[in-house]
This record gives C-alpha cells, structure tokens and sequence, in this order.
C-alpha cells in the first residue's frame, strides 16, 4: 500500500522537482500539498501547487494555502534571483486561485485526522505552518507517523548566511517548537543536501525521453542562471528538496547522526542549527528535547539512479 504524504513546501523549483519525484514514486501518494511563503510569496506558492496539479493531472491531491510571513511577525525575503519571477524560472503558470483556496489552511486538520499513525509529513519549506500546527494540536500531530524534514547545517556553511541555512533560517522561531514537539523525524541539512547534483548532461537525457518535461526548463533556470557561477565546483545544481522524498523511497542511502537540535534565533547566528556531535552526545545530551536522525552523509551513485529511473521511466 502506498504511504500517506502531506507536503509543506514553498514551491519553487526544488521543491517542484521534489513534488514530481513523488508524483512518480508508485510507493508514495501525496493526499495534500500545504503551500507556503518561502522561495516566493504564498500566492504565487499556491498558484505554483495548482501548476503542479495541472501538468501532472492529478486532481485528488488537496491544495491548502498555508503560512505567509514567519511567527516572529518579520517581513519574509524572497529568492526570485534563484528560483524566476514566479519561482518557476521560465515558467509563468496561469493560474486563478480563489480567496477560498488561499485561506483554506486549517482543512488540513481533518485530512490529518484522517490518516494519522499512517501518515509522514514532508517538510520542504519554512517550518511556519507545521509550528502552528504543534501549537494548536499538538497531540494530533503526536500521533503523525513520522516527519521528514529539509532544514538547517551542521559543521557545515549555509547557503543564506556564513553558518545558516534558507529554512531554518527564514523561521528559526518555529523550527525549534517543531524540533521540541516529536522525536520522530528526520533531518535532511545542506550536509546532504548541497551535493544532490543535476548535472546537464542529466537534464538534456531527461528531456529526451519526454517523460518529465518540467526538468529541463527548470534546470537551466536553476543552474545557468545561478549555480553555475554561485557553485561552479559542483558542475551542476542542487536539488535540496528532493532528498526527504528519496529517503521515502530508499532510507538506507543515507547515514544518520541521532542528536537533539536547537536553532539559534538572533543576529549574526540567527538560522544555525545546533547540534551533538561529540563522543560523549548520546549519554548527555545538551539539551533535553527530542533526539533526531540528522543525515550527514548519502550513497551519490544510489541518488542517480533512483533520480535518473523515475524521471526517465528506464531502469539506472
């Protein structure tokens, strides 16, 4: 039986790419899509999870228009230079939403009700709305299977500040109530992250075989008009997003550090993520919350297969 996926994400080009993996994942199905500010603002997030709906014609997957400014009231920054004028890079959808499907967000309520021990959240994005989830029903989220988070860096640089990464970063407010509230969740930090690598040749193959359209625009966007000259080492783009859903498809890729995590919430430290790793951290944690599995390593030659098969339709 497939497993039950809500997603939070600020779409975004990977997080689009993310949604298409799990869109081919036979062993996923997404039930809801929580689209937030981030990458661009709600609106535009929300237009760009409709898009997503539209070209994948699934119409069974619930669009619920989530948070649009983090719990600490700050006004958002945006990533247009990376991600295009409406986080699609080239890509302009067309798209109507209503007021009703913007502000539609505690829905997801009883969507979560319903699956509940069978359900894994995905978290691609600021952790806004999952926060306000925890503070406003926490022992129902206490009952979600399990979490699988794209946030933070450990003894690694960040991408939006010297030490911090973009999601923790945008709200470290709410991912530490997130962090505090359940202990079953995995941590996908730019450790990872930062190396799951598109190239283009990858991107020209994909596009040959006609199955997912969408990456190639995507990727040139992504790559050419930033990456390749922000991160010209890794010849070609990460895709952050896409590592939480591979892990759904193939967890044994990864290898994890189990560590409580607290995010730093002022100055120059705001967004670092905080974690144990000295020998003695298993026997005396440094703070008493929950202890998550942080990945901190992944098989590459295991991520290009499992990428390349499901966005070709062949077998890598």
């Amino acid at each position: 039986m497939p497993k039950k996926v809500l997603i939070f994400c600020d779409p975004g080009i990977d997080d689009t790419m993310a949604l298409l993996l799990a869109f081919f994942i036979d062993e996923i199905e997404i039930v809801g899509i929580v689209a937030d500010y981030g990458n661009v603002p709600k609106k535009m997030a929300v237009e760009n999870a409709h898009f997503f709906n539209n070209e994948t014609k699934n119409r069974n997957i619930k669009i619920f228009g989530g948070s649009e400014r983090p719990l600490t009231g700050a006004p958002p920054a945006f990533f247009t230079d990376v991600h295009g004028k409406q986080g699609l890079g080239p890509i302009i959808p067309k798209v109507n939403v209503t007021n009703g499907e913007m502000e539609n967000f505690f829905e997801v309520i009883p969507l979560i009700e319903q699956y509940k021990d069978e359900l894994i959240i995905v978290s691609l994005g600021r952790l806004t709305s999952l926060a306000i989830l925890f503070i406003v029903c926490k022992q129902l989220m206490k009952q979600v299977k399990s979490y699988y988070v794209m946030g933070g860096a450990f003894l690694h640089p960040g991408n939006v500040t010297p030490i911090s990464e973009a999601n923790f970063y945008g709200d470290p407010t709410a991912a530490n109530i997130v962090l505090q509230s359940t202990a079953n969740m995995h941590i996908y930090p730019l450790n990872v992250t930062q190396y799951s690598v598109i190239t283009p040749e990858m991107a020209e193959y994909i596009e040959t075989k006609g199955k997912a359209p969408l990456v190639k625009p995507l990727f040139d966007h992504y790559y050419y008009g930033y990456y390749k000259d922000a991160l010209p080492h890794l010849k070609g783009s990460p895709f952050h997003d896409t590592m939480p859903i591979l892990a759904l498809l193939d967890n044994s890729m990864f290898t994890y550090h189990k560590s409580p995590i607290v995010v730093m919430t002022e100055s120059y430290a705001q967004g670092a993520s905080i974690g144990e790793f000295r020998s003695l951290g298993e026997s005396k944690p440094f703070i008493d919350w929950p202890s998550h599995q942080i990945a901190i390593d992944f098989d590459y030659n295991r991520f290009f297969k499992h990428f390349m098969s499901l966005m070709t339709g062949e077998q890598f």
